[in-house]
């Protein structure tokens, strides 16, 4: 298939001239991905307000950096809760909304199935109606999953075109939050070029980087286990997954949001993947033994017998030549960069170094990749 061309305007990195004391609204930004796109939007000059449940307990990159101070405000309520959604937009009047926020993994998605049903699809809701009454707003940008396509058991990359499916409740609700995006954009803001707001879907592969210290994820499980001195112990070790640092889909993100909220910003208002290289496609058992060794001596990988208790696709690849050859955004880390700069990080944080720093750090040498 080839590459889909467009006459558009290329734009290939994060502009800070663009976000520049534009107001911006991040749900979820308590989490990894929220509190590194939060300290990357402040760093542009960008006014950030914050809408998100409380960090989970233990340490996460949100509390380690100190986001929270650099933000203009930081909401805490639940998704759920719409009027809480519907305040939240009218105090800030954003003229950008990053969504986020969602109950992102599918072990919980098994034990909690109406809860995180309600949460990403009934949340996604609530936040394009609050959106659908400010006028402030230019353009959303959704942010959905991998997982959000119909297994078809044959391991090949996705296109955003392909269909949708989702086996287990996560996925499936992720699937549906595309429908409810489509939805909304197709019954409220289909204009031509004058859509009063323009609204895009960014699909991703499994994110990696410094200062993820989640459960249930395979490079925190890791490291947690070497830093203890102990084998980390891995399910479905060989199921392939798109692996990626968590800047690069972060790019893909502000990237795609600069477009939406300029000139022909509907043209730009659909499905995006923003996927790694095919380089970067490695099973799990490939992944842990690279974080073995860029963590050194003792580090151990064992495989767990009871692997597959839950059903999880066995291979997940993402097309991104839409995102090429329209956006001018394309992967700079391969999965060995991905893997050495997270360890690297963690290695920095426990000698004592400032994790908002070596944040700030990657985004620099990221930025002077592109």
């Amino acid at each position: 298939m080839g590459v889909w061309q467009s006459p558009l305007a290329r734009v290939v990195a994060p502009r800070a001239s663009f976000w520049a004391d534009r107001q911006v609204l991040v749900t979820g930004h308590t989490g990894f991905k929220g509190a590194w796109l939060s300290l990357w939007l402040t760093e542009m000059g960008a006014r950030v307000h914050g809408f998100s449940l409380d960090p989970v307990d233990g340490p996460t990159i949100f509390d380690a950096a100190c986001v929270a101070d650099l933000l203009e405000s930081d909401t805490r309520a639940d998704l759920r809760d719409k009027s809480a959604v519907r305040e939240t937009v009218e105090a800030v009047e954003p003229e950008i909304v990053l969504h986020l926020a969602a109950q992102p993994l599918v072990s919980a998605g098994y034990l909690l199935p109406s809860e995180t049903w309600a949460t990403n699809v009934m949340g996604t809701v609530h936040v394009l109606e609050a959106v659908r009454q400010q006028p402030s707003v230019r353009a959303v940008v959704v942010i959905t999953t991998d997982k959000v396509y119909e297994d078809r058991g044959i391991g090949a990359s996705h296109l955003e075109s392909d269909r949708l499916g989702g086996h287990d409740p996560y996925s499936s609700s992720k699937a549906a939050v595309e429908l409810v995006a489509a939805s909304y954009r197709q019954s409220y803001w289909v204009s031509g070029d004058d859509a009063d707001v323009c609204v895009g879907t960014a699909r991703a592969g499994n994110v990696i980087g410094g200062g993820d210290w989640g459960v249930d994820r395979l490079v925190p499980d890791c490291l947690r286990a070497f830093e203890a001195g102990r084998p980390s112990v891995i399910r479905s070790p060989d199921s392939v997954r798109p692996w990626q640092h968590v800047l690069e889909p972060l790019s893909g993100y502000l990237v795609l949001a600069e477009c939406l909220a300029g000139d022909g910003g509907n043209d730009y208002a659909s499905a995006w993947n923003f996927g790694p290289d095919q380089t970067s496609d490695a099973t799990v058992s490939e992944v842990a033994e690279m974080v073995a060794r860029a963590w050194g001596d003792g580090a151990e990988v064992l495989h767990d017998a009871g692997s597959g208790r839950i059903h999880e696709t066995k291979t997940l690849r993402l097309n991104s030549g839409k995102a090429g050859g329209v956006l001018g955004w394309s992967p700079r880390w391969d999965l060995a960069e991905a893997v050495s700069r997270t360890v690297d990080w963690h290695i920095g944080f426990a000698d004592g170094e400032d994790p908002r720093t070596l944040c700030l750090d990657h985004i620099a040498e990221y930025l002077g990749s592109c």
